[in-house]
């Protein structure tokens, strides 16, 4: 299996209903990268990538000056989340379904492209990155949030560490390759974007403070990531064994009702310069 169709299986699979029925808890832990993102947005004509159910995307077309906002992601199940999320929102935001790296967009149609943690799953970033240029106009920009290693994002891997010996065939993360911590490496970011036509690249580091709410953690553990994945289709003793031990392993982030974890993360910044 390629890795285009590995991802396009999962995120319409278990991964993508896990982030839909999680829409309210993943809201609040993403907030702080969702203003990150949306602080430096203008233009009128907007692409967002990766973009899930579409909190980004709407955000987006609340700003002033922003005429439409297109969401884009490889999840049919997400992106018909965000189209429930903007006709209750009232939004003018659009969606479609479609694999960045391939899709045949509207040439130089977008003044902005940005994404919050969208981009990090290409089979070829150099290619995706190439076909996200040719979509933006000359001038144009691109704002993206990745996260940077997974050593400074301990929380992120907390669940697979704890399950590991438990739950044997879980998924060995690979460094650099396509996946959540696909765009760690701030050199392999700068020549991903300089080979693909970009410009006045900027990849800054930054921080923030995430939360969500202890009743929640239980949710986390056993929807998301690969350790959710894998207890999807376990048998109840397996999830009886596998649970108690992660969510004790989660144990250093809760404080009181609440669930606190540190961030880190590129914030990754450049221009199409090209005619």
């Amino acid at each position: 299996m390629s890795d285009e169709q590995g991802q396009r299986e999962r995120w319409n699979g278990r991964a993508g209903s896990a982030w839909v029925t999680s829409q309210a808890l993943l809201d609040r832990m993403m907030k702080p990268f969702e203003e990150v993102l949306l602080e430096g947005v203008s233009g009128e004509r907007i692409l967002d990538v990766g973009c899930g159910t579409g909190v980004t995307t709407v955000g987006a077309t609340r700003i002033p000056g922003v005429r439409t906002c297109v969401g884009l992601d490889i999840s049919e199940q997400m992106v018909d989340a965000a189209r429930e999320r903007a006709e209750r929102a009232g939004s003018p935001a659009t969606f479609v379904v479609g694999d960045a790296q391939t899709f045949g967009f509207e040439p130089a149609a977008y003044d902005l492209v940005m994404s919050r943690f969208g981009v990090m799953f290409f089979a070829d970033p150099v290619a995706a990155f190439a076909n996200l240029r040719a979509a933006t106009r000359p001038g144009g920009k691109l704002r993206c949030i990745t996260w940077r290693d997974a050593a400074e994002n301990p929380f992120m891997t907390t669940a697979e560490r704890a399950a590991a010996p438990l739950l044997p065939d879980l998924p060995v993360r690979e460094p650099n390759e396509p996946g959540q911590f696909g765009l760690a490496d701030r050199e392999i970011v700068r020549r991903i974007l300089t080979e693909s036509g970009w410009t006045d690249i900027d990849i800054e580091p930054f921080g923030a403070e995430c939360s969500f709410a202890e009743a929640d953690l239980i949710r986390y553990v056993t929807q998301m990531g690969h350790v959710g994945i894998a207890l999807a289709g376990a048998d109840d003793q397996t999830r009886d064994r596998v649970v108690p031990v992660v969510r004790a392993a989660f144990e250093p982030f809760v404080a009181g009702d609440e669930v606190r974890f540190d961030a880190a993360c590129w914030l990754i910044r450049a221009r199409n310069t090209t005619s």
